[in-house]
């Protein structure tokens, strides 16, 4: 007897549609390999209508006060704390997470960082008038850019959609959200919480593939593009957006180093990376997979780590012992499984390398050593369990492997030498350098990178003056 699949909508100017020809793709739960809703496959005219409802709404958002959209993002803050356990119920569906992770590491920090944006809704200010020039006063006007299209993706698509509309609407744009394809449910539910509290055509969520996020980047309406997925989906946006010159704020990979010194804490810095490491199945552009290890420690430290991977278990969303659930989509198995296929002879897999059970898409903790800094699992975003280790002789040595990707993003450094780390920090070419940790964010300091990582910021108050444009305003003090 089959099942009656769920159905999601778009959220269009305050109510909920259908794709305007109908079209739908089913949606799977990644821990069971089972479809268990459809939503919209949306195409032009849908994107059209969001755009429309956005462009519509955003000159009284704009000249809303900074006290009006506090109170409003205050307000969706207390909605997301009372509807925690069905923001929890759809976001495990989405992709197979542990409940009971999901429950302490994904809703407080959200619902912290909704309030922050609050917060920083009345911070909206330019620097102080002065006389630059004699008998004129200039003074500087920050103010929102307008309409932003956004493309979440499906890693954390629910505090990726936090990410993306808490700073735009707090600086008083107006908000139109693709979430990934492959999970959507709980974008719409955030859509169904926040649409009594915002005005209509203010936050707007369009559900479907690339296509559709094309469509919405292409579109004229939107001052802004905003993307966190892939390298290649960045390149794209930015080529799209430049062709009628819209802002681009781009989020992407990362594959980021893990520099561990002699004179570490090797028990400590083990439990810690490990966690770093696996925790969502290592599908975290900032995870801990790439480990550099000085060559004095490295046998005892793959050793450690080894035995701290083979404790670590995946597994169901209602296991409590699990720390990490399924990778997303049978695409991104295929990946993670075609890099351990092509791993070269000279590379030792220590434990796991397979994928777990035949049911969903769950792949075994792995770690892997004796690699080479050209390897392609080096130089490339593997998204999964696996962490990687290599052994370097000095300083120097760390830095130039660290350094020698095409990624930005994060790293960081584990020794008990302050000055060493401070040398580190300040060499390292990554947009983040953790010193004795690895992954803490904070919703008060920036997360963004450099080279393929992209540009732009999330968190911070770096990242919600992206979501403004400076005016210069002089005025002639003459009669």
């Amino acid at each position: 007897m089959s099942t009656e699949l769920r159905r999601l909508r778009n959220y269009i100017d305050g109510e909920f549609r259908d794709a305007a020809d109908g079209r739908t793709t089913d949606v799977v739960n990644p821990a069971t390999g089972e479809a268990y809703a459809t939503a919209p496959l949306s195409a032009q005219a849908d994107v059209d209508a969001a755009m429309e409802a956005a462009a519509r709404a955003f000159p009284a958002w704009r000249d809303t006060t900074p006290a009006e959209r506090q109170k409003a993002l205050l307000k969706i803050a207390d909605a997301f704390e009372e509807r925690a356990e069905d923001l929890i119920a759809a976001e495990v569906e989405n992709t197979g997470k542990p409940t009971g992770l999901t429950r302490s590491e994904e809703i407080p920090p959200m619902v912290d960082q909704i309030r922050f944006f609050a917060g920083a809704a009345r911070l909206l200010e330019g620097r102080s008038a002065g006389e630059y020039m004699e008998g004129m006063t200039s003074i500087i006007r920050r103010e929102p850019v307008g309409v932003c299209a956004q493309v979440a993706p499906w890693n954390y698509p629910m505090m990726m959609a936090v990410w993306k509309f808490a700073p735009a609407i707090a600086a008083g744009n107006t908000v139109v959200l693709k979430p990934s394809d492959t999970t959507p449910a709980s974008t719409v539910l955030i859509a169904d919480i926040i649409g009594s509290i915002l005005p209509k055509g203010v936050f707007n969520v369009v559900c479907g593939d690339r296509d559709t996020g094309r469509a919405m980047v292409e579109h004229p309406t939107p001052a802004m593009a905003s993307i966190t997925g892939s390298v290649r989906a960045g390149m794209s946006v930015a080529e799209s957006a430049s062709k009628d010159v819209k802002r681009v704020h781009l989020e992407l990979g990362g594959k980021a180093p893990v520099v561990v010194f002699e004179d570490t804490d090797i028990a400590k810095a083990v439990e810690d990376i490990s966690v770093a490491g696996f925790f969502n199945a290592g599908q975290d552009c900032t995870a801990a997979t790439r480990v550099l290890v000085q060559e004095s420690i490295h046998d005892e430290f793959v050793a450690a780590l080894a035995k701290a991977a083979g404790e670590t278990k995946t597994g169901q969303p209602d296991d409590e012992d699990v720390l990490y659930g399924p990778l997303n989509n049978p695409s991104q198995l295929k990946q993670v499984t075609g890099f351990i296929d092509r791993l070269p002879a000279h590379a030792k897999v220590e434990t796991g390398g397979q994928r777990v059970g035949d049911k969903g898409y769950f792949y075994a903790p792995t770690v892997v050593s004796g690699l080479r800094q050209d390897d392609e699992i080096i130089q490339n975003e593997v998204f999964g369990p696996v962490i990687t280790v290599q052994s370097f002789s000095d300083e120097d040595q760390a830095v130039e492997w660290a350094n020698g990707v095409e990624y930005a993003l994060a790293s960081s450094v584990w020794t008990k030498d302050h000055s060493r780390a401070m040398r580190m920090s300040k060499k390292l070419d990554f947009g983040c350098v953790w010193i004795n940790t690895h992954i803490p964010l904070v919703a008060e300091m920036p997360h963004g990178g450099f080279k393929k990582s992209g540009y732009g910021k999330d968190l911070s108050a770096y990242g919600f003056e992206d979501y403004t444009r400076i005016k210069h305003v002089m005025t002639s003090l003459g009669e």
